[in-house]
């Protein structure tokens, strides 16, 4: 066999135990002891290769690293400790300033970002819708003193200006026999079953034997009806309100209900809807003493049957002729014939005495306004009703007339006042002026209240001077008058700071 040529001997690839001869741990638990080397043999014969069992045996290949690891998984180590392994560098020492600088460039780039997120989020979030205020005062007072009116001195009264406020009132409320002022009562439960409008007429009522037969009562105030009369609902309404007929008065309570009993059931329930929480109702005429009411509660159902415009034109009537009844008949409030009275109902009785509610109207400043009152108890003193009854009326004429001198108007708001503002959400007020002038109606020494509300439309973030954004009102329910109220200066949107802060 020839010798291989040097050369070739030396590019011979490594075998796998010279590779692993030239590993280098990095650990100190990766060595491992080195053999002594071992004796070199007697060399072999020239005459050819030594025998097998002579022949050196090469070492075993020692397990890397990896190979191990795989076999037996390794606890997780530090990162600090695996970069010190792979480089043979120990790690840094641990210090307070080592570690804050470390937590700080784990932690900035975290919050730059939820920074980024909050500021997109806070830009495009909906803004809130801008609302107004007052910014004036909340009332206003009208000049002068409390106004003079000449109270009748006994029983009980009460004045109220509609839509405005109430007057005052006189003795004390507390319920007492109103006698045939309880028919207004009948009137509101029979319109509010039966309505009429402009000039209808109504059902057709039959009369009956009972109504009939009443009409003959000399103690009573009736109106003259025969069995089998067919009277129309208004004439029905006009024999119980202008002669005050207590039988018109049953024959509609049981017409409308199956028994007077259950009509006056429905009389109790329309006044405690109203509000009337002293009044008692115990037949539908008020013949009853038992049927008792205040001053101050007639007046609450005057201001709600008075708004039925054919109640009203009924009232107001001082003399009718009805077709089928014969003669004019007259009504017992001649109170009519004076200037701007109106209504509503008389009532006397010997329990009650002379009573009146009335309806009155003044003009101020070309607008017509209501005025209610009620005298109730008045006695005379002679022992005849009908004195009484026309000492109710003397005594009311004199309040009517001072309450519709009383009546006054005042401009409360001028054109161009800063009554309020609009609140955009984020603590910007821009100012809102009145844009005419508001006047409204009273009395010396009436306190009426001021408040800006919207005028039914959504008010916009940005807006130029001049653009109505809602009213200026004063008052309270039908007397309540306004006016619009404008920008003073342009609403300008939020700006990028304040959409950023803004927490709510």
């Amino acid at each position: 066999m020839k010798p291989r040529p040097e050369w070739e001997s030396e590019s011979e690839p490594e075998s796998p135990a010279e590779r692993t001869s030239r590993f280098v741990p990095l650990r100190r638990d990766d060595a491992r002891p080195v053999s002594a080397p071992r004796k070199p043999e007697a060399s072999a014969p020239a005459s050819g290769p030594a025998p097998a069992a002579q022949q050196p045996q090469a070492p075993a290949p020692s397990l890397s690293g990896a190979e191990r690891t795989r076999q037996q998984p390794m606890p997780p180590r530090p990162p600090l400790d695996l970069l010190a392994e792979l480089t043979n560098t120990p790690p840094p020492p641990e210090t307070p300033v080592r570690t804050a600088v470390r937590r700080v460039k784990i932690w900035t780039p975290l919050v730059l970002l939820l920074l980024i997120v909050y500021a997109i989020v806070q830009e495009v979030r909906p803004l809130p819708t801008p609302g107004l205020e007052l910014s004036a005062d909340p009332t206003y007072t009208f000049d002068g003193g409390d106004p003079t009116l000449a109270w009748p001195g006994q029983g009980q009264s009460a004045v109220t200006v509609d839509g405005v406020g109430s007057l005052g009132t006189e003795g004390a409320q507390k319920p007492a026999p109103i006698a045939s002022v309880a028919k207004v009562m009948t009137a509101y439960v029979v319109l509010k079953g039966h309505p009429l409008t402009g000039k209808e007429e109504g059902e057709k009522i039959t009369v009956d034997q009972q109504a009939e037969d009443e009409s003959k009562r000399a103690e009573e105030s009736t109106a003259p009806l025969k069995k089998d009369q067919r009277l129309t609902e208004k004439q029905l309404l006009q024999l119980l309100m202008i002669p005050s007929g207590n039988n018109a008065a049953r024959l509609f309570a049981r017409w409308d209900a199956p028994n007077e009993a259950a009509f006056v059931t429905k009389m109790n329930d329309a006044a405690k809807a109203l509000g009337m929480d002293s009044t008692t109702y115990t037949d539908p005429s008020g013949l009853k003493k038992t049927t008792v009411s205040t001053a101050s509660d007639q007046l609450k159902l005057a201001k709600a049957v008075m708004q039925n415009e054919v109640f009203r034109q009924i009232v107001d009537t001082p003399q009718i002729d009805i077709e089928g009844i014969g003669g004019t008949i007259y009504n017992n409030n001649t109170l009519l014939l004076q200037p701007g009275v109106s209504g509503i109902k008389t009532g006397s009785s010997t329990p009650a005495g002379g009573n009146l509610l009335w309806s009155a109207n003044t003009i101020v400043d070309g607008k017509k306004l209501w005025i209610y009152g009620a005298v109730m108890g008045q006695q005379a003193g002679t022992g005849r009703v009908y004195d009484s009854l026309q000492q109710s009326l003397d005594k009311s004429l004199k309040l009517i007339q001072d309450a519709q001198k009383a009546v006054t108007s005042a401009t409360v708001v001028r054109k161009g006042d800063v009554v309020g503002y609009v609140d955009d959400g984020f603590g910007g007020r821009t100012p809102v002026v009145a844009t005419k002038n508001l006047k409204a109606m009273g009395w010396p020494g009436l306190k009426v209240e001021l408040a800006v509300t919207g005028n039914g439309k959504k008010i916009s973030n940005t807006a130029t001077a001049g653009t109505a954004v809602g009213l200026v009102t004063v008052g309270s329910g039908a007397g309540k008058v306004s006016a619009p109220v404008a920008l003073q200066q342009d609403l300008k949107e939020p700006t990028f700071g304040q959409k950023l802060t803004r927490i709510g």
